[in-house]
C-alpha cells in the first residue's frame, strides 16, 4: 500500500486537485464521490487533513469510513 506524507495529503483538499482525501487512524480515504465533501469541505471539517482527533465531535461513528476506498497510508511522524 502506498504511503503518503501529510504534505501530499494536504494537496488533495478539493481545491488544489480534483481528489478529495482525508485520513483517519493512519489510513487515507478517497471521499471525492461524496456530495457531503464537495469543494473539500464537510461542515466544519476540511479535506486534506488527518481527521482522527475530530471524529469525536461528529454525529456519526468511524463506520462512515467503510463507504470510501482506502487510497494509502499516512506517513506517521518520526
Amino acid at each position: 500500500m502506498k504511503v503518503y506524507t501529510r504534505a501530499q495529503l494536504a494537496l488533495r483538499n478539493g481545491q488544489d486537485r480534483e481528489e478529495i482525501w482525508c485520513a483517519y487512524k493512519g489510513m487515507i480515504y478517497d471521499v471525492s464521490a461524496s456530495r457531503l465533501w464537495r469543494n473539500g469541505h464537510h461542515y466544519e471539517h476540511w479535506a486534506g487533513q488527518d481527521l482522527t482527533k475530530e471524529l469525536g465531535d461528529a454525529p456519526h461513528t468511524e463506520r462512515v469510513f467503510e463507504r470510501f476506498n482506502i487510497i494509502g497510508k499516512l506517513q506517521l511522524p518520526e
